[in-house]
């Protein structure tokens, strides 16, 4: 999991991972900076707009 973890830190920072950082350290660091991403989970070309059942927003 550590060379997955340094690959992807490789990736997304440009640069070698901490040397001492082990592979679940490096995935918090990773998904704790990244932006969250606007998308809709539910889109599919298979289903119809009017058979996704979304939750209701709090009161």
């Amino acid at each position: 999991m550590r060379a997955e973890a340094a690959a992807l830190w490789r990736a997304v920072f440009g640069e070698p991972p901490p040397v001492e950082a082990e592979g679940e350290l490096m995935l918090d660091v990773i998904l704790r900076s990244a932006p969250a991403a606007d998308y809709d989970r539910l889109s599919s070309p298979h289903l119809r707009p009017s058979a996704i059942a979304r939750p209701r927003a709090a009161p």
